[in-house]
């Protein structure tokens, strides 16, 4: 028997299904980021929702490579060895941005364990230079875990970005298993140290996946430990497998569940909550009205 006779993949629910786009729009982003040579986690993730973002001109950049040093086991961007930083990717990503007239942008990148400071001065970087061609930008990065270095989170924070994203992913119990290099406290401890230094100038976001296999109560307790470290932006999303080898999915949320989910988060305090089945990390995320830079 195959892999799929012995794992078939669920049917897909019809609040899942998405349209193709019927746009110039699509071609355009597409070019132009193929021009610029960049990359996005729209294409490296296999996001469900890069048709309707490049549809409407806009695009998640990843920088510092295409090419991750951790195996997640939800993730559908490459793990290999990691080719050398791209001195002027901070200035094709501004250049980017000014061209598609962004408000909101939102950065992100592999993580990058073979470097001492895990590719935060590239982050540094790349938000100054894009800050230099779109003065009043809202700029919103998402992060890795630095491994939890108080050096690599201050050289973020030097650069002033107005959102710091970090995704918790899951639940404590599922850690081990989704992302096997990462760590639930881990991650908690970045959001809180984040917030801790700058406090009120700056807005912390996280998010997690749903239909992994966890509990209700497992969710709340999330939850509650992502409040406690500050964090104010929440989404929660459903995970789709991107391949036979990566995590089956254990279940699709209903949307149902998805707004239930919104209306206790919004009472724990988050000031903004995405949640529903095609919510991911920066889907949408200029929906958050967030001051704009200096």
């Amino acid at each position: 028997m195959t892999t799929t006779e012995l794992k078939p993949r669920l049917r897909l629910p019809d609040w899942l299904r998405i349209k193709l786009p019927t746009s110039d729009s699509f071609a355009q982003t597409r070019n132009l980021l193929g021009e610029l040579k960049l990359h996005t986690v729209c294409e490296s993730a296999k996001c469900p929702n890069h048709w309707e973002c490049w549809e409407k001109g806009t695009a998640t950049f990843m920088i510092s490579g295409d090419r991750c040093t951790r195996a997640c086991g939800f993730c559908a961007v490459s793990t290999a060895k990691p080719l050398p930083l791209e001195a002027d990717e901070p200035m094709r990503v501004a250049e980017a941005t000014r061209r598609m007239k962004l408000k909101h942008v939102v950065i992100t990148a592999v993580a990058r364990d073979d470097m001492a400071d895990g590719g935060a001065e590239h982050f540094r970087r790349t938000i100054e230079e894009v800050r230099k061609l779109n003065p009043g930008i809202v700029i919103e990065v998402l992060v890795p875990d630095f491994q939890d270095s108080d050096d690599s989170i201050a050289a973020v924070l030097t650069a002033n970005p107005q959102i710091f994203n970090h995704n918790l992913e899951t639940v404590r119990r599922l850690t081990p298993e989704v992302r096997h290099r990462a760590t639930y406290d881990r991650s908690l401890s970045v959001l809180k140290k984040v917030k801790e230094a700058r406090g009120n100038t700056i807005y912390t976001k996280s998010g997690l996946m749903l239909g992994l296999g966890e509990r209700e109560d497992e969710v709340l307790i999330a939850l509650t430990d992502l409040r406690a470290a500050g964090c104010d932006i929440l989404t929660l999303g459903q995970y789709l497998q991107p391949t036979l080898k990566h995590l089956p999915m254990v279940e699709f949320v209903s949307p149902g569940k998805f707004a239930e989910y919104k209306v206790r988060a919004g009472k724990m305090g988050f000031v903004h909550v995405a949640s529903g089945p095609l919510v991911r990390s920066s889907y949408h995320a200029d929906e958050f009205n967030a001051p704009s830079g200096e």
